[in-house]
């Protein structure tokens, strides 16, 4: 038994199409009993509304940002691996916009990982999403 090793194994902004099994592969570990992953999918509605895609548009300094949150949640709790990639550009309905893997000894520590860390990247990463609506029209979503 060891303890935990807190690697951040990925942490990326990108435009290409995310996978979910890439991601939970990097962070396998001997010492890990409990991988636990999150996809964030662009959903067909949103508000009552029929959504045709989103676009996600990143500040320069979002995978500086990215990188500084993962470290963070890495320090912070007792877990083995930690990936996560945030895509930006256009996305359709069905692909991941967010996914994460976070491997543990357990599952406790693992899931709450994934948690916190979904959170924190949705509080502190400076990317901006633009719903498409099926009637033409658009709006902003969580932008400053």
């Amino acid at each position: 038994m060891h303890p935990p090793a807190r690697r951040v194994v990925l942490a990326a902004v990108t435009t290409d199409p995310l996978d979910v099994a890439a991601h939970e592969a990097a962070v396998a570990d001997a010492g890990a009993g409990a991988v636990v992953s999150f996809s964030g999918v662009v959903r067909d509605h949103d508000g009552g509304r029929s959504v045709t895609g989103i676009e996600y548009v990143g500040h320069p300094t979002a995978g500086d940002v990215l990188a500084t949150v993962v470290a963070d949640v890495a320090a912070r709790t007792d877990v083995e691996a930690i990936a996560v990639s945030h895509r930006i550009g256009p996305l359709a309905v069905g692909e991941s916009a967010l996914v994460v893997a976070v491997a543990g000894a357990h599952r406790q520590e693992a899931f709450a990982a994934a948690a916190l860390l979904v959170d924190e990247v949705k509080h502190h990463l400076p990317v901006w999403k633009r719903q498409v609506f099926t009637d033409g029209t658009d709006e902003w979503v969580a932008c400053p």
